[in-house]
């Protein structure tokens, strides 16, 4: 007995993914414009993408050559605004605390990903019941996965590049399953962002830049890539609009109307954990303590120098004002 796409689709929904959808396991229609961005440096230093492992985002039967479909999911990590709710009144001054991005306040979500897409890929052997190949993805493959996440009809690329969901916003993580099953795929929907331009307008460092008709993301303008990915030094004349922003940024998310009704994820593993910790205790944190006290969360990515920097911009941020 074969398994069905709405098979596949409420299985899914039964693992913990709010989002699922089917796509083609075919070249993706944007690898041109991906090649095009990261052959003209937009990716900054970010050299996983422009190596040989970069090209495998290609076609996703570089990575599964049996792959016939891909089963793309999505999963709520937006979680109630915790400043009023974990902070004492008193301790509310921004110049004394960094600010870290909303998709870091919890668990490490490939770990969380990865164990739900596990739990999904043993719910589709055993209503398939029948032998298939099939690979798991997180963001971590090379895989052009808001590309085939929007084929899958999970929603649209919107300008600040961030997939947008009509009914759930932007707040989720995306995983895939590629499988040598044959799925007829979904529809993608329609661009619902119209003539807004409240993400280009608020972002702090004029990262969303033209591109023909639409709007590509300029890394290296980026507060989320120059605070995680870049090492080393930041020029002044971007460090000093970061504000107390520590660990990414999600202002081109939080102006987005449709984010404004988004709904909270039900996984405690994104409950809010670190989200705006005193400055002052994270410039004292030697390395040892870094990895101690971000063990488990996606924060351990900037690497204690990275971070340590970013505290110093936003202390130095902090004196300006």
């Amino acid at each position: 007995m074969s398994i069905t796409p709405q098979q596949a689709k409420q299985l899914a929904h039964a693992c913990g993914f709010e989002l699922a959808g089917v796509a083609a396991a075919l070249p993706s229609d944007d690898w041109e414009r991906f090649d095009s961005w990261r052959a003209a440096g937009l990716g900054g230093e970010m050299n996983y993408l422009t190596d040989r492992r970069g090209d495998l985002r290609s076609d996703p039967r570089h990575l599964l050559p049996s792959a016939r479909s891909i089963l793309c999911v999505g999963k709520l990590y937006n979680t109630p605004h915790p400043r009023t709710a974990e902070l004492d009144s008193t301790e509310l001054d921004a110049d004394r605390r960094g600010w870290i991005s909303r998709y870091a306040w919890g668990e490490d979500y490939h770990d969380v990903l990865r164990r739900d897409l596990a739990r999904l890929v043993g719910r589709i052997a055993e209503a398939h019941g029948e032998p298939f190949e099939w690979k798991v993805c997180v963001d971590t493959a090379p895989l052009l996965e808001r590309s085939y996440a929007r084929a899958a009809g999970l929603g649209w690329i919107g300008k600040n590049t961030c997939l947008i969901n009509q009914g759930q916003g932007s707040w989720f993580f995306l995983g895939e399953v590629l499988l040598s099953i044959p799925l007829a795929p979904d529809a993608p929907p329609p661009d619902r962002c119209g003539a807004c331009a409240r993400c280009i307008d608020a972002c702090p460092t004029q990262a969303i830049v033209p591109n023909g008709n639409g709007w590509k993301l300029d890394a290296r303008r980026c507060i989320s890539y120059l605070t995680i990915e870049k090492r080393g030094d930041i020029p002044d004349d971007l460090a000093h609009r970061f504000g107390n922003l520590i660990f990414g940024c999600d202002i081109c998310q939080d102006v987005c109307p449709w984010n404004s009704r988004a709904p909270f994820s039900a996984d405690p593993a994104f409950d809010a954990k670190e989200f705006a910790p005193a400055l002052a205790d994270l410039a004292a944190l030697s390395e040892e303590e870094f990895r101690d006290r971000f063990r488990g969360s996606p924060v351990k990515r900037a690497k204690h120098a990275g971070l340590s920097r970013n505290v110093n911009i936003a202390i130095a941020n902090a004196r300006e004002n």
